[in-house]
């Protein structure tokens, strides 16, 4: 059981489309949900066994990978990125991370925000945090089992258009 964490079943919860029924209880909904992640999860439980991640850290990095990519190979690069700032103990610097421990959805992250206290800052703590920021797509997952080998450490969006700009160096 992890310690510190907001929600407990926060990256077991599968995303997915579920058909519900007059009468349901939440429980029963919740059920369905970590049912289709253990279903879904099944086809990659012997990889994870033999990476150097635990399903827990495997949920947590796609957590973000999910939210700060859009296609397949941004989050397969953008993982690499995450795992090679986690491999020099560089914090991952991802505003997924702020807007989470702010408890907020917004547009623009400012330099305020990167002062929020909370294990959930990714500015200000090495490592993955606590645990997941959301519930992760299964090809979030697969890009953070399956990363794009890069050196990159950086990359920032185009908001416009949708591209994204990866490099070595802050420069």
């Amino acid at each position: 059981k992890e310690t510190g964490l907001r929600y407990h079943l926060e990256g077991y919860m599968f995303p997915a489309t579920y058909d519900y029924y007059k009468g349901m209880s939440l429980e029963d909904i919740a059920i369905a949900m970590v049912n289709k992640f253990n279903e879904v999860m099944a086809n990659y439980y012997d990889q994870i066994k033999n990476s150097s991640l635990n399903v827990h850290e495997v949920l947590t990095l796609a957590s973000l990978v999910e939210k700060e990519g859009t296609t397949e190979p941004d989050r397969k690069k953008i993982a690499q990125v995450f795992l090679n700032r986690i491999a020099v103990d560089m914090p991952i610097q991802s505003d997924i991370s702020i807007l989470y421990a702010l408890g907020v959805h917004k547009e623009f992250v400012y330099v305020k925000d990167l002062e929020v206290d909370s294990p959930y800052n990714l500015y200000k703590n090495v490592g993955l945090g606590p645990g997941p920021f959301d519930n992760p797509s299964e090809q979030a997952i697969k890009a953070v089992l399956n990363p794009t080998p890069n050196n990159y450490l950086y990359f920032v969006a185009d908001l416009d258009t949708g591209n994204v700009y990866y490099a070595e160096t802050f420069e």
